[in-house]
């Protein structure tokens, strides 16, 4: 019974350190990505927490992590309410079918998760502008190259960075 007890309370613990890492992103998010902005592209660094959270806990957790970033999201922005939560919760199932009990750090430590942030965000990005872009305004290619491609491309790219973190941590 104290083993059981000392599970759920690593469990809850963890769940507290991603609510606190999601306000840290957050705040880097809206503060800090404005000077990194690419021809009006940035990158998504709440949808690679959704991602990782999504391969070290699994599908369930996952999709309910990107829902609540999301709709937290969604508040905090003023966005369309629920266009966050819908495309995160979408991005955190597909990061969890790459779920692999026993394999979670394999995983979040190789080329595989970017592999998995690439196609999470690639699938976040298509339905989120789709709702913002008047499809009469832009071809189906540029809009599949910038807002497919590009943007989860330059997720991608700033999703090494945890993976660089955690690799610094395992060699100390």
């Amino acid at each position: 019974m104290n083993r059981a007890k000392q599970k759920t309370n690593y469990a809850f613990q963890r769940y507290i350190v991603y609510a606190l890492i999601a306000i840290v992103l957050s705040l880097i998010q809206f503060s800090l990505l404005n000077f990194v902005v690419v021809q009006g592209i940035t990158p998504d660094l709440l949808l690679v927490l959704c991602v990782w959270i999504s391969i070290r806990e699994g599908r369930f957790v996952g999709i309910i992590a990107g829902f609540l970033i999301g709709i937290t999201l969604d508040v905090v922005s003023f966005d369309l309410v629920g266009i966050n939560a819908f495309t995160k919760t979408i991005a955190g199932f597909i990061a969890g079918s790459f779920y692999q009990e026993g394999k979670e750090q394999l995983i979040l430590h190789g080329l595989k998760f970017l592999l998995i942030v690439f196609i999470s965000s690639f699938a976040h990005n298509l339905i989120y502008f789709f709702f913002y872009i008047k499809l009469s305004d832009i071809t189906f290619v540029s809009f599949f190259l910038k807002y497919g491609v590009a943007f989860s491309f330059y997720t991608t790219v700033f999703a090494i960075i945890p993976m660089l973190v955690k690799r610094k941590e395992r060699i100390i």
